[in-house]
C-alpha cells in the first residue's frame, strides 16, 4: 500500500489535512475517528509501534484538563487511535521526578499500574532531570529550574533503530516536539515502506512534524477520557494493587 492510500486508511475523509490547520483540529480527530467502523479487527499484517514522549504528553494533558486525565492507559489510547493495526509495543519515554517525593510516588505508581494492566506491551525508558540555578538580573531573585534530559535522544535513537531492523510496519509518535524531525527523516530513509504519523497531545502542535508525515492529528478529548485506567489496577502476577492518586481526580 502506498503512503497516500495508507494515510486514507488511517483517516477515511480527504478533508482532514485542511481541518487540522484550524483551531478545530481537536474536534476534527474525534469526528473522523468516530466515523471508523465499530469493532474493527486489527490487521495482523500491519504491526504498529507507538512512541510516547512522556514529557510532552504530560504537560499537554495538564494544560488541557489539569490532573484528571493523567491516569491514562497508553495501550488503550493507542488502540483507539489506530484500531486497524496490530499493536506490538508502546514505548514510553519519561524521567523520574526530582526533589518532590509525593510527585515521584504518584509517577511510580502510575508506571507500575500501566505495566500491570498491559503485560508485555509497555516498555518504559527513563531519562533524567537536570537542575540548573537561575537568577533574575533585574530583581536579584534566584530559583532552581529542572530540565528534562535524554528523552528526545532516546526516542530518536530507538525509532531509527526500529526502522533499520524493520520491526514494525507503522509508527505512531505521540509528541509535538519538532526536535524529533531529524530522526523521522532518518527512519523514513532507512525504511521507506514504514508508515509514520504524529499524534499531537492536547495544546501541542508541530508544523514541522506534520509536514514530514502523510498523516498527523491532535488527540481529541473523547479519546483521552475513553482510555483511562481502571480506578484500581491489580497486577495479575504479583497481586499488588495500584490505585489512582487522589490528586489526579
Amino acid at each position: 500500500m502506498d503512503h497516500s492510500r495508507q494515510a486514507m486508511a488511517w483517516y477515511p475523509h480527504t478533508s482532514y489535512p485542511q481541518a487540522i490547520r484550524t483551531s478545530q483540529r481537536e474536534q476534527a480527530v474525534d469526528t473522523y475517528c468516530h466515523a471508523m467502523p465499530p469493532n474493527t479487527r486489527p490487521n495482523p499484517s500491519e504491526r504498529l509501534i507507538v512512541y510516547v514522549d512522556g514529557f510532552n504528553l504530560y504537560h499537554g494533558l495538564k494544560d488541557r484538563s489539569g490532573r484528571r486525565l493523567l491516569w491514562l492507559d497508553l495501550v488503550s489510547l493507542s488502540r483507539l487511535l489506530r484500531p486497524r493495526s496490530l499493536l506490538v509495543k508502546v514505548k514510553y519515554f519519561t524521567a523520574p521526578v526530582l526533589d518532590d517525593p509525593p510527585a515521584a510516588s504518584r509517577q511510580a505508581r502510575y508506571q507500575r499500574a500501566l505495566v500491570a494492566r498491559n503485560p508485555g506491551l509497555v516498555e518504559i525508558t527513563q531519562g533524567r532531570y537536570q537542575k540548573k540555578a537561575r537568577s533574575c538580573r533585574a530583581c536579584g531573585a534566584s530559583w532552581i529550574q529542572y530540565e528534562e534530559k535524554e528523552t528526545d535522544v532516546s526516542i530518536a535513537t530507538t525509532m531509527v533503530a526500529d526502522a533499520a531492523r524493520g520491526v514494525a510496519d507503522s509508527a505512531l509518535i505521540i509528541s509535538a516536539d519538532s526536535d524529533l524531525s531529524p530522526a523521522v527523516r532518518t527512519a523514513r530513509l532507512l525504511n521507506s515502506t514504514m508508515f509514520m504519523a504524529a499524534a499531537f497531545p492536547p495544546k501541542r502542535y508541530s508544523a514541522e512534524l506534520r509536514n514530514l508525515m502523510p498523516a498527523s492529528f491532535s488527540i481529541g478529548l473523547s479519546k483521552l477520557t475513553g482510555a483511562q485506567l481502571p480506578r484500581t489496577v491489580v497486577d495479575p502476577i504479583s497481586g499488588r494493587s495500584f490505585s489512582r492518586p487522589s490528586k489526579w481526580t
